[in-house]
């Protein structure tokens, strides 16, 4: 059976590879290139609303940060990597429901190996623009597990960097597939809930917002945002550390995310979340949330 794309309009994008386009089946890298040899590289989820893209020197702050954390040579400017994410955008006609997904490599190496010495080319920049809507609605409630996987110790490889080592949330993925769950929640070293394998978490109980913090987490610039949002509009709010058991008897929780937007999740392992529906506090954070799509980003023309 012939695969078959989410979106039929995406068989004709254009892919921006280090200052050139090439066509889908065309838009390829390097097997020495070091995002093959050992995903070296960093990367940043951004979307498109009405012309602009969201948050975008948030994003490309976080890109070059990470850059320099995994020490990368040659890095581009933040300039420059905006004035690729817009062209890329106009030639693909994008102005609206598009998601990209920005990937900085360390590059090319003269020969395979793991030795950064080995990189003399510079890093390749890639950016992937498809016509993708956020993949949780506002409507459906989300089913999660929670994993067995443990999400990444500061001590081992830390999650600050906005890095390409995602096997163990890919883990957590396949573990939700068989579950046939939305997600997975991953816990820290220590059990407390960290986050999901591609979102960060939020719950609501007697309408304080809270969230854990992100010692072991990436923390996300959507949540960033909402913790904005909160302090802006006077929600009482705070950072802990959650058990599982105080998970199952929050009043609501959501996820939030570039990709996914914000999604309310009413069940984890089995546990129904509060009602069961998508609840106050999470519907006036979505709110506010798309208000600021409207009013925030980068102008693509």
């Amino acid at each position: 059976m012939d695969p078959k794309l989410p979106n039929p309009k995406n068989n004709d994008i254009k892919v921006y590879i280090d200052g050139q386009f090439y066509a889908r089946e065309d838009a390829k890298v390097s097997v020495f290139d070091s995002v093959v040899q050992g995903g070296d590289s960093v990367w940043e989820g951004l979307r498109v609303y009405d012309g602009k893209v969201f948050m975008l020197d948030e994003h490309l702050e976080r890109l070059v940060n990470s850059a320099k954390a995994m020490a990368f040579e040659g890095t581009p400017s933040k300039e420059e990597v905006k004035k690729a994410v817009v062209e890329t955008l106009k030639v693909n006609g994008m102005m609206s429901d598009a998601h990209i997904r920005l990937t900085l490599t360390r590059g090319k190496k003269i020969t395979s190996g793991m030795n950064p010495k080995l990189n003399q080319y510079g890093p390749t920049l890639i950016v992937l623009a498809e016509w993708k809507a956020p993949i949780y609605t506002t409507e459906q409630g989300l089913t999660l597990i929670t994993s067995s996987i443990r999400r990444n110790s500061p001590q081992c490889l830390d999650s600050k960097i906005h890095h390409n080592n995602l096997i163990n949330n890919i883990l957590a993925k396949i573990e939700a597939n068989h579950a046939n769950c939305d997600g997975a929640v991953m816990l820290d070293l220590n059990g407390y809930v960290s986050e999901t394998n591609t979102t960060n978490i939020f719950f609501a109980k007697k309408g304080e917002l809270i969230t854990p913090f992100a010692d072991f987490c990436l923390p996300g610039i959507t949540r960033a945002l909402m913790l904005e949002l909160a302090e802006r509009n006077g929600v009482k709010w705070k950072e802990k550390n959650i058990t599982i058991a105080e998970m199952y008897n929050m009043d609501e929780m959501f996820t939030t995310g570039t990709e996914g937007g914000l999604a309310a999740a009413v069940q984890v392992d089995g546990r129904q979340i509060g009602d069961g529906k998508v609840g106050p506090v999470t519907k006036q954070f979505q709110k506010w949330h798309e208000e600021e799509t409207k009013k925030r980003g980068v102008v693509i023309g």
